[in-house]
């Protein structure tokens, strides 16, 4: 079995306007990295659009509904908060973006790949239930783990995030469901201000690894060897997701992690260890942030180098 990558062309019309950071170049960068000859093998699949239902798993339906109601004017944005707008094209590619996390799952339950990368915008680990924010619209993540509960029944189900931002709405829909781990390393102090190592969840269903801010490959490895994955391999899990940040590389603009590229191909091969263990090699990865393109590109382009060596 090999590999699936999932995208759509919608996620390139989301635009929260010049200069933002959470841009459509964002996702032409992976997608350029991912056309090198190495990744020809990559089962490429179209993102669908995901159902109201889909999405109410982890969202109130009210909250969903008022999300995709908000369609401004070509040229036009609604700013949600300080840093989140939606634009034009916005719902639409929010829509694709949960579509193709699910997509994901049913492509690794159904054995058509082992793993599957959905490379979509705009992000999701900092949507809450009811509140967007920090970029995301959608909990893309946490609409996949629902989607394999619900849909594929599965009772334990994990996303690991190391996005250099603690995923805070990742968190809020997991720590009082036994089912579902979260396991996140981050630069702390960092927006949003959450993931402290106190916050455990009802189970001990969350780990949480606070990285200072110009720490680099020796403490992220750490973190994980010694607290996140031992949480997750006690937690034994039947899906592995990824919440797959580019950001705590050392060249990204918007925080001060010091990661090598190295270091995403290193993390990808410890959680397909994982899945190879406890999920029968069930991963799936959803693209988060990462804001210097180049290093975007390159991080990206190893994370799925592993994920195809698992497949």
């Amino acid at each position: 079995m090999t590999t699936a990558l999932i995208t759509h062309l919608d996620c390139l019309d989301h635009d929260m306007g010049r200069g933002h950071p959470e841009c459509p170049a964002r996702l032409r960068a992976v997608l350029a990295a991912l056309e090198q000859e190495a990744f020809a093998p990559l089962l490429r699949e179209q993102a669908p659009l995901a159902t109201i239902e889909q999405i109410a798993r982890v969202h109130p339906e009210s909250y969903v509904k008022a999300i995709l109601a908000i369609r401004p004017e070509p040229g036009d944005r609604l700013q949600l908060d300080g840093d989140t707008s939606m634009s034009a094209g916005s719902a639409e590619a929010a829509l694709r973006a949960a579509g193709g996390a699910v997509l994901a799952v049913d492509l690794v339950g159904g054995k058509a790949v082992r793993t599957a990368f959905a490379a979509v915008r705009p992000p999701g680990h900092h949507a809450e239930p009811s509140r967007p924010m920090g970029f995301c619209l959608f909990n893309n993540a946490a609409i996949a783990a629902a989607h394999a509960r619900a849909v594929w029944g599965l009772k334990r189900v994990a996303v690991l995030d190391f996005d250099v931002h603690h995923g805070n709405g990742t968190q809020a829909m997991f720590a009082d469901d036994p089912g579902l781990f979260y396991g996140s390393s981050h630069q702390d102090p960092c927006y949003p201000g959450t993931g402290h190592v106190w916050e455990r969840g009802v189970a001990d269903n969350i780990a949480n690894v606070g990285l200072k801010p110009g720490s680099g490959s020796a403490e992220f490895r750490a973190g994980w060897v010694d607290v996140i994955l031992p949480a997750l391999a006690r937690f034994e899990p039947e899906l592995v997701i990824v919440s797959a940040g580019f950001d705590a590389h050392k060249a990204d603009p918007l925080a001060e992690l010091r990661l090598e590229t190295a270091d995403f191909g290193w993390i990808t091969d410890r959680l397909i260890d994982v899945a190879d263990r406890f999920a029968d090699g069930r991963l799936v990865s959803v693209l988060e942030g990462g804001y210097d393109l180049q290093a975007l590109a390159a991080a990206s382009a190893a994370h799925v180098r592993s994920l195809m060596r698992a497949g």
